[in-house]
């Protein structure tokens, strides 16, 4: 045992279990644990962002990117409070995430200080935070932090990993007392559970006897990075791959077996093959609403008429949505390499599947000719096909991209061909706004020599835009590219498909006569300290984003969108009781 004050012993085991960064503001709660933070710079940075929910967009971020959980740090009260929906973007998209909370002091409890939330139960922060983190802890003496510390750390970081808090008095920062260390608790990585020899067999048998299997993969295989064993399993036996947004990149999607994303804004070749197939592999996807057209019939998926294998390290998921034929509770990689390994000694698929793979090629070649004149031409606004194109263009293999809610994910969801694992960031469960202005830097952090851009919407930058300041004064050489429709335009396309083409609260507009209004980006930027551009020709645009990336420099591009052209939708998605619509391109289809 040893005799220690609680600010030293949380900063020494955040170091011990591998944190290198601290994403946090300062307050009055937290100020007791900043000097040991201080002393020990050298070995884990702090790194102070303007509003705490982009520090946990920050800790995300750099989750995704290199799979090393970061730590947050917030002050009692509201700082705390405003971490809640970027936990709630984590916790959905399975991001770990350590966040450090602080609150009252104990001898205070009940007795409603400066910002306690007593209501109901001294010291009652975890019942705020509680539905958006694996777990809440809350130890109320030094002695208790050691056990509560790895036991969060290992919460976060087995199973499905996700965001855990520690919510810790302030005065035991402070305060001193005898401890006992415990072991390390993060296992990330460590823990691989495999499925039995009797599941991987029957798989086999399934995948051998299917004539036109399809696997769809999820975010688990990145968590997993499991990309190697998929493109071994795909390319060896011939089947081709979907992807939910989360799982883009784990084969290269330039590959043929690749057919992107499916739902409303998926590629029309992969909606088809999901209609079509006779089995589906599902390796750590969840099937929802979004990439399973809302669940009708036809439009995406055929379950229970297609068969389900559905392989998930999180029992939650086996069944939620559809019931699988197969269930079966591993990891993506364990998985693969057992199934691998029991395939080598059968025969070949590729030859059974060479009539499904010639279906697909014919299908992706109605869907190249569909959308083939869109690619080139000049326009005034810019036309969104021409910024995916040209993104694709420049920006390297290696490019890490950020994605944040609004129209323009979906034109990356439907077009974007990610080359690698973990390098497309998307806010896909909760579709928080503000997550990839704000993960950006995260990203870049954990990978400094990659080319980090994120591709935001003008409605959700305006919601983070200190993220400039950050950048600065943190030598942070991101990119920013701002889809400047001058509406919320997602929501705007809703009103004018459902409500007869009206609009109102869904565009931005300012002055007497009511003109397209936004601040003008760019300059704020440079009034930041960050390059700024404004690009309003389609000509420009491609030049502008690689002297941005070349730079080396935090730097913002304000392009001017043409919110009047749409993504074709190749699926559905239904809001009740609203009368969903009708594929733009191809057709439901049922057996």
């Amino acid at each position: 045992m040893t005799t220690t004050k609680g600010g030293d012993l949380i900063a020494d085991t955040l170091i011990e279990e591998g944190i290198t960064h601290v994403f946090g503001i300062c307050g009055h709660g937290n100020v007791g644990l900043l000097d040991p933070l201080y002393e020990r710079r050298d070995q884990i940075r702090l790194v102070s962002p303007r509003h705490e929910q982009t520090a946990v967009h920050m800790a995300d971020g750099f989750f995704r990117v290199s799979h090393k959980p970061a730590a947050t740090l917030t002050s009692t009260g509201p700082g705390s409070c405003n971490q809640i929906m970027a936990l709630a973007v984590a916790q959905t998209d399975s991001s770990a995430v350590y966040s450090i909370t602080a609150n009252v002091p104990t001898g205070q409890f009940n007795r409603a200080p400066f910002q306690e939330l007593s209501m109901h139960h001294h010291a009652d922060f975890n019942s705020v935070i509680k539905p958006v983190v694996k777990r809440s802890f809350q130890p109320s003496r030094v002695e208790m932090l050691p056990l509560a510390m790895r036991q969060a750390a290992a919460a976060m970081t087995t199973g499905r990993p996700g965001p855990v808090n520690l919510d810790i008095p302030y005065n035991l920062f402070q305060e001193e007392a005898d401890v006992t260390r415990e072991p390390k608790g993060s296992a990330f990585g460590q823990r691989r559970s495999g499925a039995s020899a009797e599941d991987i067999a029957t798989t086999a048998d399934m995948l051998t006897a299917a004539v036109r299997p399809v696997i769809f993969i999820g975010h688990g295989v990145a968590l997993s990075e499991a990309g190697t064993e998929l493109t071994a399993l795909a390319e060896a036996r011939g089947i081709p791959v979907i992807s939910s947004p989360n799982g883009m990149g784990c084969i290269d999607m330039e590959s043929p077996l690749s057919l992107g994303f499916i739902g409303r804004n998926g590629d029309y070749a992969a909606n088809q093959a999901g209609r079509h197939a006779d089995l589906v592999l599902a390796i750590g996807g969840r099937f929802d609403d979004r990439s399973a057209s809302s669940w009708k019939p036809g439009y995406s998926w055929n379950f229970p008429t297609t068969k389900l294998i559905h392989v998930d390290l999180d029992h939650a998921e086996l069944g939620r949505n559809y019931t699988p034929d197969l269930a079966i509770l591993a990891d993506a990689r364990a998985f693969l390499r057992q199934l691998l390994a029991e395939l080598e000694n059968r025969d070949a698929l590729r030859r059974e599947t060479a009539a499904w793979l010639s279906d697909i090629e014919g299908w992706r070649k109605e869907w190249t000719d569909f959308i083939a004149p869109n690619w080139n031409g000049h326009s005034d606004p810019i036309s969104p096909f021409r910024i995916v194109k040209d993104c694709q263009r420049v920006l390297p293999e290696d490019v890490i991209l950020s994605l944040d809610s609004g129209v323009h994910h979906n034109w990356y969801m439907q077009f974007w061909k990610a080359r690698r694992p973990q390098s497309m960031l998307n806010t896909w469960g909760y579709s928080g706004m503000g997550f990839g202005p704000s993960s950006i830097l995260g990203a870049k952090l954990a990978a400094p020599h990659r080319p980090c851009v994120s591709i935001c919407g003008d409605g959700g930058f305006t919601m983070v835009p200190h993220v400039l300041c950050t950048a600065v004064e943190y030598d942070i050489p991101v990119v920013w590219v701002v889809w400047n429709n001058f509406a919320w335009g997602a929501i705007r396309d809703l009103q004018y498909g459902y409500f007869g083409g009206r609009e109102y609260g869904t565009a931005f507009r300012a002055g007497e006569n009511r003109e397209p209004y936004n601040p003008d980006f760019a300059a704020w930027a440079r009034a930041a300290g960050v390059d700024g551009y404004t690009v309003t020709d389609s000509r420009q645009f491609a030049a502008t984003l690689e002297a941005a990336v070349a730079s080396n420099r935090p730097a913002l591009i304000d392009v001017h969108v043409d919110a009047d052209v749409r993504p074709p939708a190749t699926g559905t998605w239904e809001l009740p009781p609203l009368q969903p619509k009708e594929p733009a391109f191809g057709r439901p289809w049922r057996p």
